[in-house]
């Protein structure tokens, strides 16, 4: 059977506009810095617009999800497993991280040995890392709890915290739960107003090719290809050890579930592309609640597990911090010992919990991480400023796909959909439509 994809013309593949797009960017901000610079709005403007639909379809998603489950006892198992797995895997990023740094060494000989470091970057770039420690500060165990928690029950949507919609969608989840058949007309509305921002973000995700042109080209153009310089055994070293954890961490994983890591990436591209092309994972994250329900996921455990996964698998996030931060003390000629590390890693499994899919939140979350590794200069967190954009797009990316396979995981372990099943929609290019809701 003939699939709809082969039937379109190639120029109106989504995923082929975003890459003619990525690459006419890099061009742009090569040949031309003050057009690529001043392109900026673009990207920002396209991110922007796709931020102001999540926090709506993250409620009905998780609420839908949760209070359509029934059992609570179900839930509670579901919820478990997912925080064990989530935890688990976060931990094995850090640790890979870790071992990969201490290997390559990239800081190493970065100051002559025996002189201490002295910050030689731009002010603006000294500013930025300092705005960081400031926003870093924030992030304390229970400054973080507290901030869960927001001022008013429509305060989580005006800030748009991933955290804080999470928790009050899960507290009306309960709420209508316990409401029994009452609540049946409440849901009936939450998942037609799911269906009112699908739909809106189906028209959005129309101009992501507008929007990865002007990051890209802004990204080349502000930066240019010459900041990479001696930080490209870092970049380097961290895009192998993302593209080691994709493939033999996480495929090891999809294996052990039944499924091809390969197959899979395969099925995401579309939303991979969009995640490269604007470094955002959260700008993909509806497409990736909808596929992972044609897979045959149940809908409460994408509705559970995607959501959650954005504030608590970070696994790119855990995989960069691990290896800037012990980049950072080479660079500076800190002492870094095993005990020192085994605490950057114990306070990392911490603060990467309140990191998001937003663009330059693994720098916050890095500031947040040093403040355990007495010694290094806080002023050295400059020397990332200039290639964090880059190194964005590749935790963006590896954070995106572990969410992915852990729903799937999560399915398979409910036994929501079997072997034979994923395979078959995993074969899909284009998967069919999903099917009306049930009322």
């Amino acid at each position: 059977m003939e699939n709809v994809v082969t039937r379109k013309p190639w120029y109106r593949v989504l995923y082929i506009q975003v890459i003619i797009a990525v690459i006419l960017g890099i061009i742009v901000g090569y040949l031309d810095p003050t057009l690529g610079a001043k392109l900026k709005p673009l990207g920002d403007g396209f991110i922007k617009l796709v931020k102001m639909m999540i926090a709506p379809i993250i409620f009905c998603t998780v609420v839908h999800g949760i209070a359509s489950m029934g059992d609570l006892k179900r839930l509670g198992r579901v919820g478990a497993k997912t925080l064990l797995y989530f935890e688990i895997v976060s931990t094995l990023a850090l640790i890979i991280g870790l071992i990969v740094v201490n290997v390559l060494q990239p800081g190493v000989g970065f100051t002559p040995a025996g002189e201490v470091y002295h910050a030689t970057s731009s002010a603006a770039a000294i500013e930025s890392s300092h705005g960081s420690v400031e926003k870093s500060k924030t992030l304390s165990t229970a400054d973080f709890l507290l901030h869960i928690i927001p001022d008013t029950f429509l305060g989580a949507f005006v800030s748009g915290d991933l955290l804080q919609v999470l928790f009050i969608a899960i507290l009306t989840a309960f709420a209508i739960a316990m409401m029994g058949d009452r609540g049946k007309p409440v849901l009936l509305v939450i998942d037609y107003g799911s269906e009112v921002f699908f739909g809106l973000m189906q028209m959005l995700v129309k101009v992501a090719p507008i929007g990865a042109f002007g990051a890209m080209a802004y990204t080349v153009g502000a930066h240019g290809l010459s900041v990479l310089g001696r930080l490209m055994t870092l970049m380097a070293g961290f895009y192998l050890t993302a593209g080691f954890f994709v493939i033999v961490v996480l495929g090891a994983i999809a294996r052990v579930s039944g499924f091809s890591i390969f197959r899979f990436l395969s099925y995401i591209k579309d939303e991979l592309l969009l995640v490269l092309g604007t470094s955002s994972s959260e700008t993909a994250l509806p497409g990736l609640i909808q596929k992972m329900k044609r897979l045959g996921c149940g809908h409460a455990t994408v509705g559970l597990v995607v959501p959650t996964g954005y504030s608590f698998n970070l696994d790119g996030t855990n995989i960069y911090m691990a290896m800037a931060a012990v980049f950072l003390a080479q660079a500076t000629n800190t002492p870094l010992n095993l005990s020192a590390q085994i605490s950057l890693l114990l306070v990392a499994m911490v603060t990467s919990k309140g990191a998001s899919g937003i663009t330059g939140a693994g720098f916050v979350t890095l500031a947040a991480t040093l403040q355990a590794v007495p010694g290094i200069p806080i002023e050295s967190l400059a020397l990332l400023v200039g290639i964090d954009r880059f190194m964005s797009e590749c935790r963006a990316l590896t954070n995106f796909i572990g969410n992915g396979v852990a729903t799937v995981v999560i399915s398979r372990w409910e036994g929501e959909v079997s072997a034979e099943t994923l395979n078959q929609n995993l074969r899909l290019i284009d998967p069919i439509p999903l099917p009306p809701p049930t009322h």
